[in-house]
């Protein structure tokens, strides 16, 4: 009896921790943090719920145009890939992959870079981040998703070929931006010995 009760624990924590995954990733049940859509209104109202609709966009091509997944770093310092990267050339028009406004635009470590914060997406507001991108949405502009925000710039170095490099943050901790999409990667974590 006592190793049953052992088993029943670990898979209720199982089911915990694949609820949590679900939650932080985006997944199927919006909770305080899901990114609002506009279907309602303005980019604010509305909840959005995971996968494709009118609520979220590729920002540019569609998934055939998937060049990199994103590569969480076993450390925030450690190396990783903290995005996805999608095909596309220089001069390419980006899009608001989600309803919100632009925080910045502007040059990070020399690469021209778009920031969008999600209002209404829960504390701190999810941020999709653009680059090598070439504003042309200044700061403070309210956007709907698939509303352009710039251009893909040239000579980024990122990729071997022209890309996009697409990225998702809560507050300092990057998320797989691919989840706005329905199309994120749940991570099970091992569970503890008992």
């Amino acid at each position: 009896m006592r190793t049953g009760a052992r088993a029943g624990a670990r898979a209720g924590v199982l089911l915990l921790v694949q609820g949590l995954v679900l939650v932080v990733c985006g997944g199927f049940a919006p909770g305080a943090g899901a990114v609002r859509s506009p279907a309602a209104g303005p980019p604010s109202a509305g909840p959005l719920v995971v996968g494709p609709g009118p609520g979220r966009v590729w920002p540019v091509g569609d998934r055939s145009g998937l060049l990199r997944r994103f590569a969480p770093p076993p450390t925030r310092w450690a190396a990783g890939h903290r995005g996805v990267d999608l095909a596309a050339a220089p001069g390419t028009v980006v899009r608001a992959a989600a309803p919100g406004a632009v925080t910045f635009a502007g040059e990070v470590a020399g690469r021209p870079v778009v920031v969008v914060t999600h209002t209404g997406s829960g504390a701190p507001p999810l941020r999709t981040t653009y680059l090598p991108v070439t504003a042309s949405a200044t700061v403070g502009t309210g956007v709907a998703a698939g509303d352009p925000i710039g251009v893909v710039a040239t000579g980024s170095g990122h990729c071997p070929v022209g890309c996009l490099h697409w990225g998702l943050l809560r507050g300092d901790r990057y998320l797989d931006p691919l989840a706005l999409l329905g199309s994120g990667r749940a991570r099970l974590l091992p569970l503890a010995p008992p």
